[in-house]
């Protein structure tokens, strides 16, 4: 029995007086029995230590569970000074903690300094170290927290040497196990003892204690043997777990708290390399964390921070580059506001405005050209040439001129580094060039203006930026011109094919948006478009426009014109994030939810889309989170940039500020027409995509057939703006196409195709079909991806996934009696 077996009856009493004194929400150090506890000598507070010990473990029945909180409070505050425990004292406590996780949890921290302070006056007894051991072992596999108290306790009771602190489970986390086992027991240590202080990794970016700690173990393991390392370990973080984890979670593909530790450690070592390979491998790594887990969330959100941090801290082109993409990839709030601080403080070390900091660093993956680079590689060479948005192509070239159907094998025999990094260039091409297509896009409301030398040196001469530059129409203009133009033919020129010859290096340029023009110069536009067979990046000749409506004019403050629509929430809020709109899931609790909005920054301006969930019946309404699976739209309501914002209950119901200052809405005539048509366009994009009208498998109404009506109007009703633009494209496409032409007219809001067995009618809003004579309802699903002859039809913008989904419809139905498919054939012949 330890030395304190005795109890001096005064302490009983004390007891009672701390649970006396003791009230919830006011802490032990508070009390005035504090200051009787540290006017005691030393000997004295440990003898009480001891007796709050064995009262706690005395009294589990019959006793108010506050009463032991209040004790055990008390205890461990004792337990955080140096006092003189005696071995078996301290073994007495160590006993305890291992057979109650709630005091474990509570007190672990006061183990090491215990155990620290008992050490330095005594040595270290097997029966110790046993001890702390097995509480290690209860904190493994636990949370950060949990693992860094038991690794400070091993280092307490080691003899130098540490153990792995990576947890199998996880692919990444199994191959470095492998690796590091295979090492000698030099290196093998030295790659523990930086694993280790990996595991220290508190905050968003490491102290300089903890830099200067790794430095010493990065020198000897070599800096250039770990950045091989890193390349190889990051890419295995985005495959699936090996084992499930031991939790509700199960199989989700999460990583454990004390492996994301680790490899955040890991990433912040990365911040001082100017390697591309690094940079692209970083950016690939936040992807994978910020993916989303159903019902859970992002995968790891420290981990996609830290490589966002490292980054930025990242001095080299390729590093801002690949912010770029992530600004496009990862829509996380976090992740977005880490990526803006990335680019203000690229920025400032630049000495460059935040605007120029993405133009200056775009890549150009050594084309020399725009879109064209040449590689000679022996007696081949090689053309890597953009072909769009998304595509590339390379061609390898004899020295006579003479086209090879595939790579050389005297390149990959004598070339490989080089030939490597010719398909690493491809690769980062076609993912670079849609994340810059959607940059220029959102041009639009950043109101961005250019000298003309500037632009002709960031856009339209840059070697990967020109290739989309050149696709677009430009606002050129002085104090006595001005002139809308796209490039064409090795110079800029106008609608009528005429060179623009009035530019200076100090003229001014800007994206073009069609509400700048009236509808003869539109027109005139699309038509030259269409004659040249020059497909633009996004839509922007061919872009909607809306105008202020009557009804708009009569509510004066809010449009309707996109209300009463029926849209699947999850992928609604997915055309939020890409857009760049602010949303939050709506959930069957009681809570309430701001509406979706976009932060009109350059304008002062919020945009406001008013929506709730659906339902009432949780689990049939809802998924097993509680999250609506369908959303109602209302109102577009604008405000200035920072007045309160609006909030409704997530079950529905009004909206309203909760601040008593509440700002009216903004007139919508007082809206400038560019921010309002591209808001509007935005809403008609999340209404025509997300709408469950345009899904074939809601003809009976969805759940209950509650929603059959609206089913019915949306699918054959009337067409929406982009739904108009996309009849005039077809209006112009259809008769270019022979196989089809003859078979095609169109009829009010419909696409009429003459098949063989009936005739079709393709809604050119929802896609729908319905079939003559009787109206029937034709359903065809998109099949999995494949090519079409539809994918061979020149279409003069990107992104209309409808349009190609109606072209595709059109070319199967003028041949029904090819059809194979006996789904569809089963109602042709109904």
């Amino acid at each position: 029995m330890s030395d304190t077996e005795i109890i001096d009856p005064h302490y009983p009493e004390l007891i009672e007086t701390i649970i006396k004194e003791w009230k919830f929400g006011y802490p032990f150090e508070n009390h005035k029995t504090e200051e009787s506890i540290l006017k005691m000598s030393p000997s004295e507070q440990v003898t009480l230590a001891v007796a709050m010990l064995r009262w706690y473990q005395q009294n589990t029945e019959g006793v108010h569970q506050q009463n032991r909180w209040q004790i055990s409070d008390a205890m461990l505050r004792i337990l955080q000074r140096k006092l003189p425990f005696s071995l078996s004292e301290i073994l007495e406590f160590l006993a305890v903690f291992q057979t109650d996780i709630f005091l474990l949890s509570f007190g672990m921290n006061r183990i090491a300094p215990l155990l620290q302070n008992y050490l330095k006056e005594n040595s270290l007894t097997s029966e110790l170290q046993t001890a702390v051991e097995r509480i290690c072992q209860l904190l493994d596999g636990q949370g950060s927290s949990q693992h860094k108290c038991a690794t400070k306790l091993r280092k307490l009771i080691s003899s130098g040497q540490v153990e792995n602190p990576i947890l199998l489970g996880e692919f990444w986390a199994d191959t470095a196990i492998q690796y590091l086992q295979a090492l000698s027991e030099s290196e093998y240590q030295s790659w523990l003892h930086l694993l280790e202080e990996c595991t220290n990794t508190n905050g968003g970016k490491p102290t300089a204690k903890w830099l200067k700690t790794v430095h010493s173990y990065r020198e000897i393991i070599g800096n250039e043997k770990i950045k091989q390392v890193l390349l190889q370990w990051f890419p295995l973080v985005d495959h699936p777990r090996t084992q499930p984890l031991n939790d509700w979670r199960g199989n989700a593909d999460l990583i454990t708290d004390r492996n994301a530790d680790i490899l955040k450690g890991l990433v912040w070592l990365c911040a001082d390399s100017d390697d591309a390979d690094i940079a692209r491998t970083l950016s690939k790594l936040a992807v994978s964390a910020y993916r989303k887990i159903p019902q859970i969330g992002p995968r790891c959100i420290k981990l996609g921070n830290a490589c966002i941090w490292s980054l930025s801290q990242m001095s080299t082109p390729e590093a801002i580059a690949q912010l770029s993409l992530l600004k496009v990839k990862v829509k996380f709030g976090t992740a977005q506001k880490g990526i803006e601080k990335a680019f203000i403080e690229a920025a400032q070390r630049a000495g460059i405005s935040r605007e120029d900091i993405e133009e200056l660093a775009v890549p150009t993956y050594g084309l020399t050209e725009v879109g064209l680079r040449q590689d000679t590689l022996g007696d081949f060479t090689a053309k890597l040439m953009v072909t769009g948005t998304h595509t590339t192509i390379i061609r390898w070239l004899k020295s006579d001129g003479k086209l090879q159907k595939s790579v050389p094998q005297s390149v990959k025999n004598e070339y490989p580094e080089e030939l490597k990094s010719l398909k690493q260039a491809e690769k980062d091409i076609q993912k670079m060039l849609p994340a810059q297509r959607d940059r220029l896009e959102s041009l639009y409301l950043q109101q961005k203006t250019w000298d003309f030398a500037t632009w002709q040196e960031r856009y339209l001469n840059h070697p990967l930026l020109g290739s989309l530059a050149r696709r677009l129409l430009w606002q050129l203009e002085d104090d006595e011109h001005h002139a809308v133009g796209i490039w064409y033919k090795g110079q800029l020129r106008d609608r009528s094919g005429n060179s623009i010859t009035w530019l200076k290096n100090d003229s001014k340029v800007s994206l073009w948006h069609p509400i700048c023009s009236s509808p003869e110069i539109i027109r005139e536009w699309r038509n030259w478009l269409m004659e040249h067979e020059i497909q633009q990046p996004f839509k922007q000749a061919h872009r909607e426009i809306y105008l202020l409506t009557p009804a708009e004019e009569n509510t004066r403050v809010y449009s309707n014109r996109f209300a009463a629509h029926i849209l699947k929430q999850h992928q609604f809020n997915a055309l939020c994030a890409q857009r760049g709109w602010k949303n939050k899931l709506r959930l069957m609790v009681d809570d309430n939810c701001p509406p979706a909005s976009l932060l009109l920054t350059k304008w002062d301006l919020r945009a406001e889309f008013w929506i709730e969930g659906v339902g009432e019946e949780y689990g049939a309404d809802t998924n097993e989170t509680g999250t609506f699976y369908y959303l109602a739209t209302d109102q577009v309501r604008f405000y200035p940039l920072n007045a309160p914002e609006n909030y409704a209950h997530a079950c529905g119901g009004g909206y309203a500020s909760y601040s008593n200052n509440t700002t009216e809405p903004i007139p919508l005539s007082e809206i400038p027409a560019l921010v309002f048509t591209e808001v509007m366009r935005d809403v008609d994009l999340f209404v025509g995509v997300a709408s469950v009208g345009n899904d074939p498998n809601w003809s009976d109404g969805g759940p209950v057939g509650r929603h059959l009506d609206y089913w019915q109007s949306y699918s054959f009703g009337e067409l929406s703006t982009s739904a108009l633009t996309r009849r005039q494209v077809l209006e112009s496409l259809i008769p270019r196409l022979k196989k089809i032409r003859d078979r095609c007219s169109f009829q009010d809001r419909f696409l009429v195709v003459k098949g063989d067995l009936r005739t079709y009618k393709i809604h050119l809003g929802s896609s729908n079909i319905l079939m003559e004579p009787n109206g029937q309802y034709l359903c065809i699903v998109k099949a999995p991806e494949k090519s079409s002859e539809s994918d061979r039809v020149f279409l003069p913008f990107e992104g209309d996934k409808t349009l190609a989904v109606i072209l595709s419809k059109a070319f199967l139905l003028a041949e029904d009696t090819k059809i194979t498919d006996p789904s569809i054939l089963s109602q042709i012949h109904y």
